[in-house]
């Protein structure tokens, strides 16, 4: 099969209860903390400051929450999104453990709802539960991400 060649999945074949391993893994990097913080003018000094991050306890800087879902978010679109639909929301977020700068991140997700939109006809909406994981597959973000996807079109 040629890149670019593989079948979309969309609103039929995301049966409740299937589950999805994201297979890319992403790396946090300083650059990334730095940036995001600077980006989103998340001033607090352990995300730009080595030194307050070691005084503050952290062996390695801490990567801000949003960054973390927003990476575990990204490794997910491959596998649910791509094929198009509005992003509808998260929720139930939790961060249960701390990541630090060059910890890697992986994702899990499965299927929790699907129906079809009572507006917008051949279109449905499906929730997952994701799991984000360190490299030592510890939870480091959980949530439910809803959104729209295409029906099949005969």
């Amino acid at each position: 099969m040629i890149a670019g060649d593989e079948e979309l999945l969309v609103l039929e074949d995301f049966a409740p209860g299937r589950a999805f391993d994201h297979h890319w893994g992403r790396t946090v990097t300083e650059s990334d903390v730095v940036l995001w913080a600077t980006q989103t003018h998340l001033y607090q000094p352990a995300y730009v400051n080595a030194e307050r991050a070691r005084h503050d306890g952290h062996a390695h800087r801490p990567v801000p929450a949003g960054l973390v879902f927003a990476v575990v978010l990204g490794l997910t679109v491959e596998d649910l999104s791509e094929s198009g639909g509005s992003f509808l929301g998260a929720d139930a977020v939790r961060f249960p453990t701390p990541v630090h700068v060059g910890d890697t991140l992986y994702a899990s997700s499965a299927v929790v709802e699907r129906r079809t939109s009572r507006s917008r006809p051949g279109w449905g909406v499906v929730t997952w539960r994701t799991v984000g994981t360190n490299q030592h597959a510890v939870p480091v973000v959980e949530y439910r991400r809803t959104s729209m996807v295409p029906g099949r079109r005969p």
